[in-house]
Formats: structure tokens, C-alpha cells, sequence
């Protein structure tokens, strides 16, 4: 397994001096995009989805559990038995501490799938989340939020009574928010996938081998 080049500690000050330039043009990037997502206008979104619960039914109102906001993450149903490796690996990434400090904010965090109910249940407890997770089992909810069939962050805000869709992310907007990647992202290995840009030798393997 190759290494990276060890060099004197100017040297190393020098290089991590000009990445750190790199990484604040980005960060800055990054300010003023979320800036433009806080302006983004929002559309008139259906309350009326029914959903299966632990609790029993619930509209996509009832979702938000008394709060403004809701993010709704959609985990995709691959059919009985099989599971998306991508949506296992963010929602294991998703911490319980995590859901609190957004509950303090006004937000809930519910994952949605078209898995029926049992199913989801199971695989829950397979995994050992204790997270909300409700099926939508039955309604276009998902193809309505534009998931297409696949994996989606949506986000809400709730007026009232009345719901609407304030922005949805899918792909590498959704990967950038998983905890162990942001950190794997700043290790000298990096993820060790095979799509990385990493230096000759470098460990990598299948995204999800």
C-alpha cells in the first residue's frame, strides 16, 4: 500500500497552506449557495397522503409533529427482501442526537418508503434504527416529490394547514450529508471507492463491495 511522501514540516505547512485556500474559496461557495437556497420560492404541495405508522395512519401533515418544517428522506423499495446499499448507508448515518438538535430547531426528520410497513419494520430492526420510518406504501407520494423510484431528501414547510415543497436533492447532494463520508473525505485514503481521484497505489474498491 503506497503512502504519501513525507517531507519537512515548512513543506507540509506550506501545502496544507494552499489547500486551506482551496477549502475556504469552497466553504465561501458553499455560504452563498445556501444563501440562494434560503430564497428559493415553493410550491403548493398536497397534504392529504395517508401514511402506514407504528402509530397507525398519518397525513403528511401529521408528519411534521406539530412543527414548521419536515425533511423526508425517501428510502427506495427495491422489492421484498432487497435493500438499496446507498439508502442503508445513509440512514445508518443518520444519529438520534442529530434528530433532537433538529427538533430544537422547529424541523422533524422522517424516512418514507414504499416498502410496506412490515417490511420496514423488520428491516429496522435488523439494522437497529430507532429513527421515525413510515411507509407510503400504496400512494404516488414518492413520484410526486420527484424521486422517480429512487432515493430523494425532500424538505417542507408547513403554513397552517396547508404544505408545501420548498427543495429536494438527490445523488451526490444526499451523499454529501452522510457524517462517515465527510469524514472519510478528509482522511489520507479518502473513501477508498474506485470513482475517487486518488494517487497511483492508493487503496480503493467498489462503492459498495
Amino acid at each position: 500500500m503506497e503512502k504519501p511522501p513525507v517531507v519537512t514540516a515548512e513543506q507540509w505547512q506550506q501545502e496544507r497552506d494552499e489547500l486551506l485556500k482551496a477549502e475556504k474559496e469552497a466553504t465561501r461557495a458553499l455560504d452563498a449557495i445556501a444563501a440562494r437556497r434560503r430564497r428559493l420560492p415553493m410550491v403548493a404541495f398536497s397534504s392529504e397522503y395517508v401514511f402506514d405508522t407504528p402509530d397507525g395512519p398519518k397525513t403528511l401533515l401529521e408528519l411534521f409533529d406539530g412543527r414548521t418544517q419536515l425533511a423526508v428522506y425517501q428510502f427506495m423499495d427495491r422489492g421484498p427482501q432487497h435493500y438499496c446499499p446507498g439508502c442503508t448507508w445513509f440512514t445508518g448515518n443518520v444519529p438520534a442526537t442529530g434528530l433532537a438538535g433538529l427538533n430544537r430547531n422547529d424541523v422533524t426528520w422522517v424516512t418514507v418508503s414504499d416498502m410496506p410497513l412490515s417490511q420496514i419494520e423488520a428491516y429496522k430492526a435488523e439494522q437497529g434504527w430507532t429513527l421515525p420510518f413510515v411507509s407510503s406504501h400504496g400512494t404516488s407520494f414518492g413520484q410526486d416529490c420527484g424521486s422517480g423510484g429512487g432515493f430523494m431528501l425532500s424538505v417542507f414547510l408547513r403554513d397552517g394547514d396547508d404544505v408545501y415543497l420548498t427543495y429536494n436533492t438527490t445523488q451526490r447532494g444526499v451523499d454529501r450529508l452522510v457524517f462517515t463520508n465527510s469524514i472519510l473525505d478528509l482522511m489520507p485514503y479518502g473513501r477508498q471507492q474506485a470513482w475517487e481521484d486518488s494517487p497511483a497505489g492508493w487503496p480503493q474498491h467498489p462503492t459498495y463491495g
